[in-house]
């Protein structure tokens, strides 16, 4: 696989810009860490209180907030692909509907974290099947059909999630609505949501070229020798799985799958070889970093980071459609 050089120095940008993310994400926040104290617990020394923030706070929180970025980018990438529009975005299908109505519905249960993210990614896989099933029916499906059903779905399950929240308690209601607008306070191990990635990006980035054909339409696909049914089939199914996990550990956060792989599609190209991992490292970091700033902006009070990545996004995301008039 050829890649250009100046493409080969854009993901070499990110994927320092990756590494200066986490550090800052683990450094900074209501107590900061030196690098001296930061390279102490590092080597297995150093302040106790340190090694109790650094390991068993920062470093997960961290770790699962470039995971769920990185999946949320790419899996935006993935469905900008099989769509074939640039403004896709992974809950154009209604997974993350499926996603909150499960875990909405394990919180008004009572149960306890592990099983509201079970829940949460129960919902978003029967949110996938559903679309997908109802959209294929008896014959084939189009990525206008695809799209048209999970607007449909999407908005079924919105209304499902009003009336969780209507009969809701109120002392259950705060956590509900944070979860809704992501929030990563309750973010355990990144390790799921991290071998998913390099699981995907080890199958994904073999089929780059395939993916630029598809992205020209399913005839000139077929007429090169792509197999396009299959292709659409693998990309909505690993669309999907990256959503659920990223859902499940993070809540509903928004505009990451989104603003990320349409800005470096400006940037770089449409390479899908280049646009999968710059996607998974720019949507890591973003995701990291504002996971940082709603620790640190009213601390010792946290905001759900979806509130940042909206902030953020909104304006970006007019920016770049006036740009591109």
């Amino acid at each position: 696989m050829v890649i250009e050089r100046r493409f080969c120095w854009a993901l070499a940008a990110l994927l320092l810009l990756s590494v200066s993310a986490l550090l800052i994400a683990v450094t900074v926040g209501s107590v900061t860490l030196s690098a001296a104290e930061l390279w102490a617990v590092l080597q297995g020394g150093g302040d106790p209180l340190h090694r109790t923030l650094l390991l068993d706070l920062r470093a997960p929180r961290a770790g699962a907030a470039f995971a769920t970025g990185a999946l949320l980018a790419l899996s935006g990438a993935l469905m900008q692909v099989l769509l074939r529009n640039p403004l896709a975005d992974p809950y154009v299908l209604g997974l993350s509907g499926g996603a909150a109505v499960g875990a909405l519905s394990a919180m008004l249960l009572g149960f306890g974290a592990a099983m509201i993210s079970g829940s949460a990614f129960i919902g978003a896989l029967c949110s996938a099947l559903l679309v997908f099933g109802l959209a294929q029916g008896a014959g084939s499906w189009s990525p206008a059909r695809l799209l048209l059903t999970g607007v449909v779905v999407a908005a079924g399950w919105g209304a499902l999630i009003s009336f969780l929240l209507s009969v809701g308690p109120a002392e259950r209601l705060p956590g509900m609505l944070y979860w809704l607008m992501g929030d990563l306070s309750y973010a355990r191990s990144p390790w799921p949501a991290a071998m998913l990635l390099v699981a995907v990006m080890v199958l994904a980035l073999p089929a780059g070229r395939s993916l630029n054909v598809l992205a020209r339409g399913p005839l000139q696909a077929a007429s090169l020798g792509v197999p396009v049914v299959w292709l659409e089939r693998g990309v909505y199914v690993l669309a999907s799985l990256l959503t659920a996990v990223a859902v499940t550990t993070a809540g509903s956060v928004g505009f990451v799958g989104l603003i990320v792989p349409h800005m470096l599609r400006l940037v770089l190209g449409n390479d899908q070889r280049v646009i999968l991992p710059a996607s998974a490292l720019a949507g890591g970091s973003l995701l990291t970093l504002a996971d940082t700033f709603s620790r640190v902006l009213i601390a010792p009070e946290q905001l759900p980071v979806g509130v940042i990545t909206a902030l953020i996004g909104v304006p970006t995301f007019l920016w770049l459609l006036y740009r591109s008039r």
